[in-house]
């Protein structure tokens, strides 16, 4: 009796088995069902984030945009030599002085622009037993301004006035004494000069103005008329003060930094009546190459050609050397 019931236990015990293990192996279809497994088993605790709003004030910025530039040098140039009286290589006392300013503001917004320049130039040379001669006079100013029509093309209008500061002479010895003779003065002669046309500007350093439409006035205010050594007497009529002229006018100028601490600034003129093309073509060309040679000192070759029949049948020139000390502002 006691064997059965062992057997009867074993019996039970592993039909237990075989049913759990039936079970175990059901197939289960989860077709529709969503099943969501987490991405970590370990457990992870959540819960309710509380978020402070925070108050920050908002930052105003004081700052406009400046759509001017502007620029100004100052230079001063000095030159001065003394020999002793028994000096045998030769040589006379001398002092020269020349200072320059250069004043240049320019505005730029969208399509428009406008650019003023104004340059006073004036020095003076004083050698022993002779008389003072100036060796630099002028006074420029150049306004601007100008719309833009394409990527390298503008319209523009522009005024440009032109004289000098001091008395000009032409010098002659007579009896073995220097003698002067005045020729000019301060709007003596005095240009005025209004141009519209359209403007080539492809680079930043290079432009082109072809002026269609220029007048060109001629001043003499003072009865300043040297036949000797100015016949054409600026093309002013003898009795009259003042000149009107019509004209085609081109006018280009180059600014650019050409090797390092070195530019190279060049301004070209022609002037063409249109009452007169083809016998009377006016010429000029400034060039200036400067050369700093540290913050202050900089070195400067200015050269002028000048072919105006109105003053003389010839081509005028003038060249200057100068070690100087200069400013510029803003730094």
């Amino acid at each position: 009796m006691k064997s059965f019931n062992i057997c009867l236990l074993l019996l039970f015990i592993t039909s237990s088995s075989l049913i759990a293990q039936e079970i175990d192996t059901v197939p289960i279809e989860t077709k529709g069902m969503e099943i969501k497994l987490k991405r970590s088993p370990l457990p992870s605790r959540t819960g309710i984030l509380n978020y402070t709003p925070v108050k920050i004030p908002p930052v105003v910025i004081a700052e406009k945009v400046n759509y001017w530039k502007v620029r100004t040098s100052v230079g001063i140039n000095l030159n001065q030599g003394s020999f002793s009286n028994n000096w045998k290589a030769g040589g006379v006392n001398s002092l020269a002085i020349g200072g320059l300013i250069n004043y240049r503001a320019e505005y730029r917004k969208e399509g428009y622009g406008y650019v003023s320049e104004v340059m006073l130039e004036y020095g003076k040379v004083k050698n022993k037993d002779q008389l003072q001669k100036k060796t630099r006079d002028r006074i420029f100013w150049d306004n601007k301004a100008d719309l833009r029509l394409s990527k390298s093309w503008y319209f523009f209008g522009s005024v440009t006035f032109e004289s000098q500061f001091d008395k000009g002479y032409a010098y002659f010895r007579e009896n073995n004494v220097e003698q002067a003779s005045l020729v000019s003065k301060f709007m003596a002669p005095g240009y005025l000069t209004e141009s519209i046309g359209f403007e080539y500007r492809p680079v930043g350093y290079f432009s082109t103005r072809i002026g269609t439409g220029t007048a060109k006035q001629t001043f003499l205010l003072d009865n300043v008329r040297n036949k000797k050594y100015n016949p054409g007497n600026y093309g002013v009529d003898t009795l009259k003060n003042f000149k009107n002229e019509l004209a085609f006018q081109i006018v280009s100028n180059f600014d650019k930094q050409i090797f390092k601490n070195v530019n190279l600034k060049a301004r070209y003129q022609m002037f063409i009546p249109y009452d007169r093309p083809l016998v009377h073509v006016d010429h000029r060309l400034d060039v200036e190459l400067r050369s700093q040679i540290n913050r202050l000192m900089n070195v400067t070759l200015t050269g002028v050609g000048l072919f105006d029949k109105d003053a003389d049948d010839e081509i005028q020139a003038s060249q200057a050397l100068a070690l100087g000390v200069a400013f510029t502002f803003p730094r």
